[in-house]
């Protein structure tokens, strides 16, 4: 049996998150190095905030924030795809190095939605 310090470290979404952080670290790599500061920083403050917004939520005592929290995580979402999807449009990276992430985010996006979900039904 795991034993959990804190609620959201049970829950998928934020495992699924962090998995998804470490995938875009992965894809990073292949980007030049001139983007170091610019795209990979922008990606990497991206995809952090997800499961970083998902910890800060669950921290938080009153649904409303809750659920504010999680939308913020989904807004960082949807900027990790926009970001990978400009690093393809770059030649950065390919659609076929891209599916494992889209896939991934997908899952983040569908988990998310239902964790959402679940808060609003409690309000």
């Amino acid at each position: 049996m795991e034993n959990y310090q804190y609620r959201f470290e049970k829950l998928n979404v934020w495992i699924e998150a962090r998995a998804l952080v470490v995938m875009v670290y992965g894809i990073i790599k292949k980007f030049p190095v001139e983007e170091r500061f610019a795209l990979c920083d922008q990606l990497r403050r991206a995809v952090i905030s997800i499961p970083s917004n998902i910890a800060e939520g669950c921290g938080r005592v009153s649904v409303k924030e809750q659920i504010h929290f999680m939308e913020i995580a989904y807004g960082s979402l949807m900027e990790t795809y926009t970001q990978l999807q400009i690093g393809v449009d770059l030649n950065y990276i390919t659609e076929d190095e891209l599916q494992p992430a889209k896939n991934k985010i997908g899952a983040v996006a569908k988990l998310l939605s239902g964790f959402r979900n679940s808060l609003i039904s409690r309000q």
